[in-house]
């Protein structure tokens, strides 16, 4: 959301070296290549978990308070090509109205996401134009391209400063993205020093102004090694509305495969 998904692989075999030269040296680096050195770690944390599953609730609160919930799955597959993104499918379960609603997710690197979405009540798959994709997703404060997994190559970097997030201490760095159609300028993200999890996020619109706020937490580790946050809860600044993303059921390696990923195979998703 990665978010939102949560990091992949690192995009391509550059980054990797310059990477690996900023870590042996603390000498003369510059904002931005710190920055980038605090995201390929956190990146380089999460490489190797090959599939996974999961259940997500999401409650969406308009700004009066009132409230509306639904229950969704989710499974996505790691890519192991670094020039290329992850695959990624969200099902609606519940409730009647959108049951069987699946949206599908190649990220890429710096092209356009392919996505599609398929709508039961008209037994088609729509494809989501690259144009599209800063739109809100059924309804929600998640915009399309924050279903995307965070390749880092999507984005320029610069670290801002380091400061407390709640009991953490944390890198604050800035983000650019660099693929076409974002509806972010810029987002400025908070990263902890111990074990580089992403704990918030805030979005800044195409003016520059603030627009979105995300806090991450309730983080679990999974396989000793693979850290995945279990509460999301974004509020969109400007119109007082909210919604909060709350995952439960983590399963990794349950054998997920490229036709598990497919706009047939989203078809067959209920």
């Amino acid at each position: 959301m990665r978010i939102i998904a949560q990091p992949r692989a690192i995009a391509v075999a550059a980054f990797t070296a310059i990477a690996t030269a900023l870590l042996g040296t603390s000498l003369a680096q510059t904002p931005e290549e710190k920055g980038l050195q605090i995201v390929v770690e956190a990146d380089r944390r999460d490489l190797g978990w090959g599939d996974w599953t999961a259940q997500m609730k999401m409650v969406l609160a308009n700004q009066h308070g009132d409230t509306s919930e639904r229950q969704l799955r989710m499974q996505s597959l790691e890519n192991p090509d670094p020039k290329d993104g992850d695959k990624t499918m969200i099902v609606f379960d519940h409730p009647r109205d959108v049951k069987g609603t699946a949206l599908l997710t190649y990220t890429h690197i710096l092209t356009p996401d392919d996505q599609w979405l398929f709508l039961p009540a008209l037994k088609r798959v729509k494809r989501i134009s690259s144009s599209n994709k800063s739109g809100s997703f059924m309804g929600s404060e998640f915009a399309y391209e924050d279903f995307s997994s965070q390749e880092v190559a999507k984005y320029t970097y610069k670290w801002l400063r380091d400061e407390a997030c709640g009991d953490l201490p944390c890198f604050v760095v800035e983000r650019y993205p660099q693929y076409e159609n974002s509806g972010y300028s810029r987002q400025i993200v908070w990263i902890d020093q111990a074990e580089y999890r992403v704990q918030r996020v805030d979005f800044y619109d195409r003016k520059d102004s603030l627009l979105k706020k995300l806090t991450m937490s309730d983080y679990r580790r999974y396989l000793d090694k693979y850290w995945r946050a279990h509460d999301l809860f974004m509020v969109n600044e400007q119109t007082g509305k909210s919604t909060r993303l709350t995952w439960e059921d983590y399963a990794f390696g349950t054998g997920l495969q490229e036709r598990d990923f497919t706009t047939e195979s989203l078809k067959r998703a209920r």
